[in-house]
């Protein structure tokens, strides 16, 4: 979901009388089983937040003042400062990448659409599907008004989903509908970016999903066995309605898709006036924005939008990658990338592991049962995520008994308790008032 379509939930004080569960608002896509009580003030962190807030006396968990906790910390071989710039390097590689294998795809969807065949459009899926390890695990660099959803963010035109298909493509029932359809639509970039999200936020016409929805097509399977299974003639002359202008809308997504990861992959390129010189001079700010990025996709995104959600729905429809059956791979990816930025661990592309100054060792400095407690947690976490079988539209259905389910509702369960205790993670590291607003 995009982070413009967030809902703000909020956190205050209660006044005589009030329940702390009535003091939780937010978005009506969640069930109030799905929302998360305001436990205390010190304690809150929001499904689907786009406001973040945490209000801590000034002095640690420990009971250090916070100047003594900062000085600790800088005391140490890490300090803030270190680990938000290994942190700017952990983004650029990650991005870097997806970067690369997003060039892959354009090539294998160059190829497909130059000459399609069978064997074609197996290889742009294998692509894309590859792609997406890499992308998944960037979701964490979100929610803090950074290059990829801060003012003129293009997250919303790269990965926003849930996806109306029918308004890129013919569905069943609608052999007509959708953009390709119309032949008094210009397909081009401007015309594309101009039409993304135009009279409703699931009118989605580029990005990750557009591009896997041309790629697999409408899935129509009722038992839940397979993905889409779009026809390669689909994009071969004389044998489909509008062979032509497929073929000319996906090599357009495709290539919206590669501009747009190159320009946030540049706004974190080293030795350059750019996002990334920035932030890795704000320090103890710039931790903040880890925390809320690692924060809000636990809880709020994660374990809420793509998690609580389906669960509660059981409709296919909510699941984020249903046109793939990829949605398993989008969950195990988004709690790695989790991982990656508190343990400052990354194997990147090439196999190869990049580590450095982490969010870990910095809480560790301050209270070291703390830091292993949130390792365990956040490990715990990308295990159950693993534990999750394909499809996801099939593990979603049943009783809250049914096995599939449960193992859904586990790896909820332990993204709920990560983000609690990262609450405390940021409060003995010396922050003390801890803000978001959507940009």
């Amino acid at each position: 979901m995009s982070y413009s379509s967030l809902k703000a939930f909020t956190c205050r004080a209660p006044v005589a009388g009030e329940s702390h569960t009535a003091r939780a608002h937010g978005n009506s896509l969640f069930s109030s089983s799905a929302r998360v009580a305001c436990a205390t003030v010190a304690t809150c962190l929001i499904a689907g937040s786009s406001v973040l807030s945490f209000a801590h006396a000034a002095t640690s968990a420990n009971g250090m003042p916070v100047d003594s906790v900062r000085a600790a910390a800088k005391a140490s071989n890490v300090t803030p400062q270190s680990v938000a710039q290994f942190y700017a390097q952990l983004v650029y590689a990650n991005y870097s990448d997806t970067l690369s294998a997003a060039k892959e795809l354009q090539q294998a969807i160059n190829s497909f659409t130059a000459k399609p065949s069978e064997a074609g459009l197996k290889r742009a899926r294998a692509a894309w599907l590859g792609a997406r390890e890499f992308y998944g695990q960037t979701e964490v660099f979100r929610f803090y008004g950074g290059p990829i959803d801060g003012d003129n963010g293009l997250e919303g035109q790269l990965n926003a989903w849930p996806m109306d298909e029918s308004y890129v493509d013919y569905v069943a029932g609608n052999l007509k509908a959708g953009l390709i359809s119309d032949s008094t639509i210009l397909i081009d970039s401007n015309t594309l970016l101009e039409l993304n999200e135009r009279g409703g936020e699931e009118n989605i016409s580029t990005g990750w999903h557009a591009i896997e929805f041309m790629l697999w097509g409408q899935d129509t399977n009722i038992d839940g066995v397979g993905a889409g299974a779009r026809v390669y003639t689909d994009f071969v002359e004389g044998t489909a309605h509008n062979a032509d202008r497929r073929r000319a809308y996906l090599s357009v997504i495709t290539n919206l898709l590669v501009s747009d990861l190159s320009t946030i992959t540049g706004a974190w390129a080293p030795a350059q006036d750019n996002y990334r010189k920035t932030f890795e001079a704000n320090g103890l700010q710039a931790v903040r924005d880890m925390i809320v990025g690692m924060g809000s996709l636990s809880r709020g995104e994660l374990a809420g939008e793509r998690m609580e959600v389906p669960l509660h729905s059981q409709d296919q429809e909510d699941e984020h990658s249903c046109f793939s059956d990829n949605t398993h791979r989008d969950i195990v990816t988004n709690a790695q990338g989790i991982l990656n930025v508190w343990s400052g661990s990354y194997m990147r592309k090439d196999g190869s592991t990049l580590s450095g100054a982490s969010m870990r060792d910095l809480v560790a400095t301050q209270n070291a049962s703390l830091a292993t407690e949130l390792d365990g947690a956040i490990r715990h976490s990308v295990n159950n995520a693993q534990a999750i079988q394909a499809p996801f539209d099939r593990e979603i259905i049943g009783s809250d008994q049914a096995p599939g389910r449960q193992r859904v509702q586990v790896t909820i369960d332990s993204l709920v308790q990560q983000s609690k205790i990262l609450v405390s993670a940021a409060t003995v590291i010396g922050i003390t008032n801890l803000t978001l607003s959507a940009p």
